[in-house]
């Protein structure tokens, strides 16, 4: 392979893809769309406050009312010699937006039901403030009528908030703060950032090799140049195009979000995020909780978490737990991830664009390639809830999962010798696709008039 030859085209293939209006269009709006991701939820915060309604009650039970205190969004008022079938046609007649029928107290359950009317489906929050009063009244009537002295207080002594601080030891005994809240969301962010780029960039070489097919101008061009070199030089052209685009989306997020902030203000938007419901977000984020089933939002894991304990804050738990992770570890490992997972890819949907004329006849030879890098994608998803797993650890040596899910069990720790051999594994499986991708490409970059098959391209192999 001539080492200038390669080197123009990769050239070639590099400045043919920046000069594009696509790739400017991309590149210059996927940061302002970064950056809305970022600063739209605290402005909808801000925007989205519910307006304040008038609640009429009618309380049959004579428990609910003395617990419906009125606030900014709900005022209620108590509605004395009225029945409920009058009222709930002629709400506006009452003067009020929302009717609460209570029923009679239940004297065998001591509970009560409840029943709401309105013009308009009522919000999710005045809904939940209404319940919650109603709870709170039917647990005091309870506590009441038990006959036992003084039970509110024995309740409250009862219930416990032990918080577990989590802290590795190395060899030397040093104590390091560990929390898997921070280990989580790193391990996600890594796994989803190398599909994306992994399934964005690979089909961008296989779109850019049945470009030039379609258009015949690869047949000029092989017979400058070999199939080899013009492949691999193509490649790399879009590794090149990638890290330029990945680079500029950085740069150009982090200037809006700055702008942003300076023109909104800072203490407005951090303070939306603070004003809004964080218990949940703590909880994602805070020693001692049990993790949810289904799969926390990103918002949730890149919310900062309150206090653990009166000695150790939220914010310093996650501070110490950033400053024990092996930063230039994991900086290189997902680039060497990174490099060599697209380069096998890359090479395998080179191939697979050389062996068709259009997007549309690539779909059957698409199928087994995107498989395991899915597989890979929902592994890596579920790694941090047993990042040592027998499932998690072989999906992090099989070299077609290994880029998205080593990288998501790095934040946790693995052995050198373990991410050694998973490496090892990856760059030996790219130099043979790379090779038997070559033997495709040399023979169906040629081929025009006739839809592709698995059989077709083991012929090739063949040859």
């Amino acid at each position: 392979m001539n080492v200038n030859t390669l080197g123009i085209i990769i050239q070639r293939e590099y400045l043919n893809k920046v000069k594009k209006k696509s790739f400017l269009i991309i590149t210059f709006l996927a940061p302002i769309l970064f950056a809305a991701l970022c600063i739209l939820p605290s402005l909808i915060m801000l925007g989205a406050k519910e307006e304040a309604k008038k609640v009429g009650v009618i309380d049959r039970s004579g428990i609910v009312a003395p617990f419906l205190e009125s606030g900014e969004t709900i005022e209620y008022v108590i509605l004395e010699n009225v029945l409920a079938e009058d009222v709930k046609t002629d709400l506006s007649g009452h003067g009020i937006d929302v009717l609460l029928s209570i029923s009679e107290l239940d004297p065998e359950q001591r509970s009560v039901t409840a029943d709401c009317y309105s013009e308009k489906p009522l919000g999710m929050d005045a809904g939940s403030i209404i319940e919650n009063r109603i709870n709170d009244a039917v647990e005091a009537y309870r506590i009441e009528s038990s006959g036992v002295a003084n039970l509110e207080e024995i309740m409250a002594g009862v219930k416990s908030n032990i918080h577990l601080r989590s802290y590795t030891v190395d060899e030397s005994g040093k104590e390091t703060i560990s929390e898997s809240g921070v280990y989580m969301a790193l391990s996600m962010l890594l796994g989803m950032a190398i599909y994306m780029f992994i399934a964005l960039f690979c089909g961008m070489v296989m779109s850019s090799v049945i470009e030039e097919k379609s258009s015949r101008v690869v047949e000029v061009l092989v017979s400058s140049v070999k199939a080899t070199e013009l492949m691999f030089g193509k490649i790399i052209g879009v590794a090149l195009v990638a890290l330029t685009q990945f680079l500029l989306w950085i740069v150009l997020t982090l200037a809006i979000l700055a702008a942003a902030m300076g023109i909104i203000g800072k203490d407005k938007i951090f303070g939306a995020i603070a004003d809004g419901d964080t218990a949940q977000m703590t909880q994602m984020m805070t020693p001692g909780v049990n993790m949810p089933d289904d799969i926390p939002s990103i918002e949730s894991l890149a919310t900062s978490a309150e206090g653990a304990s009166s000695e150790t804050s939220g914010m310093q738990a996650i501070i110490g737990t950033l400053a024990n992770i092996n930063l230039p570890q994991l900086l290189v490992c997902f680039l060497l991830f990174f490099i060599f997972g697209y380069l096998l890819y890359a090479s395998i949907f080179a191939a697979i664009g050389s062996a068709v004329e259009n997007e549309g006849d690539s779909q059957q030879l698409q199928l087994p390639v995107t498989v395991p890098l899915l597989l890979g994608f929902f592994i890596a998803i579920y790694a941090f809830k047993a990042p040592d797993s027998t499932l998690v650890f072989w999906g992090s040596m099989i070299p077609f999962t290994s880029p998205i899910v080593m990288l998501a069990r790095i934040p946790f720790g693995v052995p050198t010798w373990q991410i050694a051999i998973s490496v090892a594994l990856l760059v030996g499986t790219f130099a043979a696709c790379a090779w038997l991708s070559a033997k495709v490409y040399k023979v169906g970059i040629l081929m025009f008039g006739k839809k592709s098959t698995w059989k077709d391209l083991w012929k090739w192999l063949k040859q």
